[in-house]
Parts: C-alpha cells; sequence; structure tokens
C-alpha cells in the first residue's frame, strides 16, 4: 500500500486530487495539509511514502517545504511530487533542488496523476529529458555559463564509471536502461546511483540531472 499526503491550500483541489488517489486500490491518502508547515508537521507524523506538494501556499511554501522534508533523516524514503502550473517553470526546477522527485500539471487527467505517484513511489523521477533541458536552459545555463573550472567539485570526488552513470541518468536513463548500456546488472546500476547520490547528497535523480547540467557534464541538445 503506498501511502500518500495531498498538500494544497485550495480546498477543491485537495479535495480533488484526494477522491482520485482514493479510488486506486494500492494507494491510501492518509492525510492533507493546507499549507507547508502543516505539510512538514503531517510528514513527520505519518511518514507518508509520497508527498503531493502545491508550490504557492501561506505561510511556508511547497519549495520550503519539500527541503524541509527531504532534509528529515527519518523521512528520507518519502518521496515528494510537485503540483504545477505552466507559469511556475523557475519555482519548479528550485523545487527539485531542494528534493522533490518530479512534477506534474494541475490541469493533468486523473489517470495522469495516478502514473505520477505510483513512478515517484517506484523510485523513478517524473521529469522527462525535454521538460529537464527547457528548465535547464532558461534557468540554470545563464547563471552558470561564466564558469570555468576544469573539474567542477561535485564531480571530483566521483569514479570515471560514476560519472558515466551520472550521464546516463541525467539523459533520463532508467536503471534497467544503465545496466544494458554499460553491460551490467540492474542490481550494479542501480548500486552506482545510490552511491552517486550519497556522494553528493543527493535526496533523489531528479538532483542527479540538475546537477550534471550544472556542472557541465551534460549540455542540453547532447
Amino acid at each position: 500500500m503506498i501511502t500518500v499526503l495531498v498538500v494544497d491550500d485550495q480546498a477543491l483541489i485537495r479535495q480533488a486530487v484526494s477522491d482520485i488517489l482514493s479510488q486506486v486500490e494500492d494507494i491510501d491518502v492518509v492525510g492533507e495539509a493546507v499549507d507547508g508547515e502543516d505539510a512538514i508537521e503531517q510528514a513527520v507524523r505519518v511518514k507518508p511514502d509520497v508527498v503531493v506538494m502545491d508550490i504557492r501556499m501561506p505561510r511556508k511554501d511547497g519549495i520550503a517545504a519539500t527541503a524541509a522534508i527531504c532534509a528529515r533523516p527519518e523521512l528520507s524514503a518519502t518521496r515528494v511530487l510537485i503540483l504545477t502550473t505552466f507559469e511556475e517553470d523557475e519555482y519548479v526546477l528550485a523545487a527539485l533542488r531542494a528534493g522533490a522527485s518530479g512534477f506534474i500539471g494541475k490541469g493533468s487527467e486523473p489517470q495522469d496523476i495516478v502514473l505520477a505517484v505510483l513512478a515517484i513511489h517506484a523510485g523513478e523521477s517524473l521529469l522527462s529529458p525535454a521538460a529537464t533541458r527547457s528548465l535547464i536552459t532558461k534557468f540554470v545555463l545563464p547563471q552558470t555559463e561564466a564558469s570555468t573550472a576544469p573539474v567542477p567539485r561535485e564531480l571530483e570526488q566521483l569514479t570515471d564509471r560514476e560519472r558515466e552513470v551520472l550521464l546516463l541518468v541525467a539523459r533520463g536513463f532508467s536503471n534497467q536502461d544503465i545496466a544494458e548500456s554499460l553491460v551490467i546488472s540492474p542490481h550494479t546500476a542501480k548500486t552506482h546511483v545510490n552511491r552517486i547520490m550519497a556522494k553528493v547528497y543527493a535526496h533523489d535523480r531528479a538532483q542527479l540531472v540538475i546537477l550534471a547540467y550544472e556542472t557541465g557534464l551534460l549540455a542540453p541538445g547532447a
């Protein structure tokens, strides 16, 4: 059973998302929160598998709440799915940096929301390569193009193989895809990904994608 906490300051959206997810046999909505502060308190209390998080909320927004949840050791297994609208791209990138596993639009079809929760719970990043390139090109590259560091500090501690795996993660490869590309077992691929995340203090694969772009390991369109 996948436990879910739904967070949104709009009662109609909270209710709609909760109703959609509650209809799925393997999903249990264990709580609803009205803002970021409430989300953190409830997450600590119920330890949900997935938090469906709005961005713009009173008291504490979804970005700050995501960072707080992802930073707590007791919530290391909790994944955050961001609910977003098209005009919030910059906020989405900040949320991904904070540890969110991916994002989905508020206008998505009910089945897409269900599939998103299932994907996040399965350890996948709900982050298409095309969407990532768009975000990185718009908000990250203008801030990093002036950097002339030959080897970014974040990559120095990675082995050559780990950098290779990181590159594939950034290109949207699953563990199975990585295994087939490098002719290794899926378990070994997963081990490499986990070691990379531990070394660079990443909560989720989405943060590895951003890291690859920010450090110049992968350029949009490559």
